[in-house]
């Protein structure tokens, strides 16, 4: 029986995307410590704008968010094939996981170094190593509150609205509904993890969460719109790999209208 799950395509598909989205987020999670200027990867100095009052604003991002927009792609696809019970499995497994990461990361952080390992990278301008490991794992606990119930209030918010527009469109405008839930969904993402894990953890004004919000958003917009096409790409090779026949009839069941 094993064989014949594994040997299923829509099955291995399905295991395949879902332990993609699972690394993807971990990944993103682990490398979004760090704060990059969006302006300088493209040669341009940091802009100076202000939004609510805030001044002195630029686009300065976590590298989480150049993954992050693939996390939502991920979720239109297995939404179209799967439906949204799928996409609430993989979500809630990407929340476990991730947790259990960050339970691991923290409990790594706690064990005593050995003595020599400290000192060792100190020709590589690192002074003490237990520190540097700290400081890339140790994420603020408001933080990781924070970016976690973003994660999940931000999926089942894309999950709802890709699923509306499905349901007045049909299978048109696939654009339409990838593009408008991601939209709507990384609006909710920004603002809830700034709310989170800034506002509640560390005090910050509201003019200064809206300002900071604002400018995410604009980023992950933009991301939005351009990477649309490769929502195109992706149902197409889907399409070959699994044939036409059974990919439309797994659309159909995906929103309840075909055999389970």
């Amino acid at each position: 029986m094993i064989h014949s799950i594994l040997k299923d395509r829509p099955t291995k598909l399905f295991l395949g995307i879902m332990a993609f989205f699972v690394a993807n987020a971990l990944i993103a999670e682990c490398i979004g410590g760090k704060i990059f200027s969006l302006e300088k990867l493209f040669g341009m100095a940091p802009s100076g704008f202000t939004i609510f009052g805030q001044s002195g604003l630029s686009f300065n991002l976590t590298c989480g968010v150049l993954l992050w927009p693939l996390e939502f792609i991920i979720t239109d696809i297995v939404n179209e094939y799967y439906g949204p019970k799928a996409v609430r499995r993989i979500s809630y497994t990407a929340v476990v996981l991730i947790t259990y990461a960050f339970i691991m990361f923290y409990a790594a952080m706690k064990i005593p170094p050995a003595d020599f390992w400290i000192g060792s990278k100190q020709d590589s301008g690192i002074a003490n190593m237990q520190d540097a490991f700290g400081g890339i794992f140790g994420q603020g606990m408001w933080i990781i509150i924070g970016s976690l119930t973003a994660f999940l209030v931000s999926q089942i918010i894309d999950v709802t609205v890709f699923h509306k527009i499905k349901k007045a469109t049909g299978e048109k405008w696939i654009w339409l509904r990838a593009t408008g839930s991601t939209l709507v969904s990384q609006l909710v993402d920004s603002f809830v993890v700034l709310f989170i894990a800034f506002k509640i953890g560390n005090g910050w004004s509201w003019q200064l969460v809206l300002a900071i919000c604002l400018v995410n958003y604009a980023y992950k917009f933009t991301m939005a719109i351009l990477l649309t096409p490769l929502i195109y790409l992706i149902e197409k090779w889907i399409d070959r790999y699994i044939g036409h026949e059974t990919a439309m009839e797994m659309k159909k069941t995906a929103m309840g209208k075909g055999s389970s």
